[in-house]
């Protein structure tokens, strides 16, 4: 599995050598981005997802998606999971480029990510946003999360798979 398809996106999942590029702000011979895309938040994803990868090898299913947007196939920004799942728990991060936000992309994102997780049998996924970050706040529980708790500057967020308050599947 390499790509999930919502009705108005497309979910790649990367490898380290796109993810390079990404990094590296440098858009290859196949690849079509937002003029915006990458910002500052697919580096620090991406990142992440490329040190993981060195140290344990593929990340997949559990790696980070490029997010692209199907209307004009223009990569918007990324999406994933901040490690392999433990305990039957996993955490998911996402972000979109500014031209994007405010369209319920993140939201339609998040939900076909929490399907992944279903599918391969994990019982919870959680995630965290900043206490400023409003539109992080309904963007997650649009996708069906709901607020746990706080850590500091962070408000903690989770949704349990299966429960009956879960969106139901895009596709």
């Amino acid at each position: 599995m390499t790509e999930l398809q919502t009705p108005r996106l497309c979910l790649h999942a990367i490898d380290a050598a796109e993810g390079e590029r990404i990094v590296g702000r440098r858009a290859g011979a196949g690849d079509a981005w937002a003029e915006d895309f990458p910002f500052d938040g697919d580096v620090i994803g991406v990142t992440a997802f490329l040190t993981a990868t060195a140290a344990h090898g593929d990340q997949r299913p559990f790696g980070h998606y490029r997010i692209t947007r199907t209307a004009d196939g223009k990569a918007i920004g990324g999406i994933g999971f901040k490690g392999q799942p433990d305990d039957g728990c996993v955490e998911v991060g996402y972000g979109l480029a500014p031209s994007a936000r405010g369209h319920g992309y993140a939201a339609e994102a998040l939900v076909a990510l929490l399907n992944v997780a279903a599918d391969h049998g994990l019982s919870r996924v959680v995630a965290d946003t900043t206490l400023d970050n409003v539109a992080s706040q309904r963007t997650l529980e649009r996708a069906g999360f709901r607020q746990t708790g706080t850590n500091r500057d962070l408000y903690l967020y989770e949704v349990l798979l299966g429960a009956p308050s879960r969106p139901a599947r895009t596709q």
